[in-house]
């Protein structure tokens, strides 16, 4: 029986199939558009057509009853001119309207914004839109639209399933922070195994180990990046005894270090850029866009950890999340204080210089002061196993896993040079008309950022080198940034991108880096398994040398860097604030990374054209876009392949690339790590499903 009135339902038919006043006798036939992107209605192959159809015909045979759960809308587009901004995360009456529209509900205004939550919102605008326009995905909870609007009724009844567009779920998707979970899990999972005298066992990888039950498992977390850090919360959640070791130093203290670095020039080598509280993320853009599945559930846990330590909310609808180094500060201070609570020794200031090894098993780690170069205050502490969760810059652990027989196997990687362009130029690029909208990240419109790739084949009769194919694109593109130094050696220059969480400043700058493999390290007679990470420090030696020291950083215009000369003339200004000077950049690296440069920015001018400019200014070098090497560990616990009780985790082992896939990283490890110790009795994956490795996948 339907609950809605006659008239109110002559009128829906009425507002939303008008007849057209002045039908054309010919029809007029538009031509077909080709574009680059994914391929749609009748553009789509036949295959596609046949996959498209059976996934349709799933998902309608999969709602069992309309008028309970939750329907998903996607793709809601609403036009900037109608929408409060980027900064409004709620259910406005012009995103109402819309929703209106998927329901063929004739009047928007009654619709009661409380039945719908917004899941994400992003901005959209690619030039082949008529108008750019935030995009929508809206999450409509049938009880409570039924319970306000009963009318409605009719209008459920009349939904239909349609691939990307709208589907029904038996229930909302319900993420949790990672403290949540664990507890949760700790209800269902009380005890463990036990002995009959006194002693619990606790089923290991290796066999079941034995433990007094007065006596936790003693575990070493190594790096206070991502990934240790998760690794560390996940493992005194469930009772482990956690020591977490860090060569930096804690934010505050590393927040004066790099202000001496940026003004009196004073390199701490174990306290900068790259090492620290938080790793190499924490002064960067604090980028949480990842490529290993954003609605995932491993990667829902990582943003509603982050937001229980203090992030905004924002960012679990946000299309292109991002924090700031300003707003990563605090969080990671409260990340800290969560953990001394649970109980986790936190040693910072201590380096990692050996692995304590007995018949091939991990028993602890030597470690020493970290501004202490001769070791002289050693010290051996006594663990029961070791998740090392170092970034890609611990060069000198590399060598004492080599000294121990560890497998390391090199890995590709990219080098390149880092573009900046004025902000204003690229949101000219890319928002034309609406760049004023912008106002330095106050705006109604994100501050403009960009994505570009260029795939270069190799040429046919060519030199082995220059016959390889080879992929350049951006890399870490920091909107309203600054260029930054990364090095950790006074006689190296390397440089990434950073910015604050209102991305204000007046520059933008990204990477544009070109694949190399161990191919291009043996050109150089680098071999061995640390043969990238002497690629690296070549070029970074390299353009050290070109900047003639003191940390300045050899530059050179694009337009300059096109016809591979040197002008006269000054440089732009740079946001790299300890100097730059202008150089042939031509002469760090070899001629197929030079050359690939040439050739994809000249493409990338084509897609945005001013791209190339003599405002646009390129930064040599970078160099550590990733890991160089991967630390072989078992799928399932996550141990070292070649020595019992190390577990290698997150970027610095080239499983990861970036602040969010190595929080999930570190988490899974974590929970491996607990399961092999018997805290708990099953791995994450039965809850968050298998991670995902951003080591394995493709640009």
């Amino acid at each position: 029986m339907s609950l809605l009135p006659s008239k109110f339902g002559a009128l829906h038919l009425h507002l939303l199939r008008p007849p057209n006043p002045n039908p054309s006798p010919h029809p007029r036939h538009q031509p077909l558009k080709i574009f680059c992107g994914k391929r749609s209605g009748r553009q789509r192959y036949p295959s596609e057509r046949k996959v498209l159809k059976l996934k349709h015909k799933d998902i309608v045979s999969n709602v069992k009853n309309k008028f309970q759960g939750v329907w998903r809308l996607s793709k809601l587009g609403v036009p900037v001119d109608r929408d409060p901004g980027k900064d409004f995360l709620g259910v406005s009456q012009s995103l109402l309207e819309e929703i209106a529209k998927v329901l063929e509900f004739p009047v928007a205004s009654m619709l009661p914004s409380e039945a719908f939550t917004v899941v994400r919102k992003s901005f959209d605008a690619r030039k082949r839109l008529k108008e750019p326009k935030f995009v929508y995905i809206v999450e409509m909870d049938v009880d409570k639209l039924l319970s306000l609007e009963p009318r409605a009724w009719d209008f459920i009844s009349e939904l239909e399933p349609k691939v990307g567009l709208v589907e029904h779920m038996p229930q909302a998707r319900k993420s949790r922070d990672l403290t949540s979970i664990i507890h949760d899990l700790k209800e269902v999972d009380q005890s463990s195994v036990s002995g009959g005298s006194g002693n619990t066992m606790l089923n290991g990888s290796q066999g079941l180990y034995r433990f007094s039950t007065a006596r936790k498992p003693k575990i070493a977390v190594v790096g206070s990046g991502p990934a240790g850090l998760f690794a560390a919360l996940v493992l005194a959640e469930f009772g482990a005894d956690v020591t977490l070791i860090e060569r930096g130093q804690p934010v505050e203290q590393r927040g004066r270090d790099i202000g001496a670095l940026a003004v009196r020039r004073i390199l701490q080598t174990e306290s900068n850029f790259c090492f620290g509280e938080g790793g190499a993320g924490t002064w960067s853009d604090g980028k949480l866009v990842t490529r290993i599945g954003r609605n995932s559930g491993s990667v829902l846990a990582v943003m509603e950890t982050l937001v229980q330590f203090g992030a905004p909310e924002g960012i679990l609808v946000s299309g292109k999340p991002h924090l700031g180094t300003d707003k990563l500060v605090p969080l990671l201070r409260n990340f800290r204080q969560h953990l001394l609570k649970l109980g986790v020794t936190i040693k910072f200031g201590t380096r990692v210089d050996d692995l304590l090894v007995d018949n091939e098993q991990v028993v602890g780690v030597k470690v020493s002061d970290s501004v202490d170069r001769l070791q002289s205050s050693s010290k051996k502490w006594e663990y029961d196993a070791v998740v090392l969760a170092v970034g890609h810059s611990a060069r000198d652990l590399y060598q004492t896993l080599l000294s121990h027989n560890i497998e390391l196997i090199p890995k590709d990687f990219a080098v390149g040079l880092r573009i900046e362009h004025p902000q204003e130029v690229v949101n000219s690029l890319q928002y034309s008309g609406l760049a004023t909208e912008v106002c330095r990240g106050r705006g109604k419109v994100p501050v403009a950022d960009y994505k570009v790739a260029k795939y270069v084949s190799g040429e046919k009769g060519a030199e082995p080198l220059h016959a390889t194919s080879r992929s350049c694109y951006s890399f870490c593109m920091c909107p309203g940034g600054q260029v930054v130094l990364t090095s950790t050696n006074p006689s190296e220059i390397c440089v990434n991108g950073m910015s604050f969480s209102r991305r204000d400043s007046k520059w933008a700058n990204a990477a544009l880096v070109v694949t190399v493999s161990t191919k291009d390290f043996g050109a150089l007679n680098l071999h061995g398994p640390l043969a990238g990470v002497e690629f690296q420090r070549e070029f970074e030696q390299r353009a050290a040398r070109m900047g003639g020291g003191n940390f300045v950083v050899p530059v050179q215009t694009v337009t300059d860097f096109m016809d591979n000369k040197l002008s006269a003339t000054s440089v732009p200004q740079s946001s790299y604030r300890l100097g730059v000077k202008a150089a042939n950049l031509h002469k760090i690296f070899p001629d197929y990374v030079t050359e690939t440069l040439q050739q994809s920015i000249s493409a990338f001018d084509k897609e945005l054209p001013g791209f190339i400019s003599k405002e646009a200014l390129l930064h040599g070098v970078e160099t550590r876009t990733s890991s160089p090497i991967q630390i072989p560990r078992s799928v399932e616990t996550y141990e070292s392949t070649t020595l019992k009780g190390l577990y290698p985790v997150g970027e610095g082992a080239g499983y990861a690339g970036g602040i969010v896939s190595a929080a999930v990283d570190g988490m899974h490890a974590g929970f491996a790590v607990a399961k092999n110790f018997g805290l708990c009795s099953d791995g994450i994956e039965s809850i968050l499903g298998k991670a995902r490795s951003a080591a394995f996948l493709e640009y």
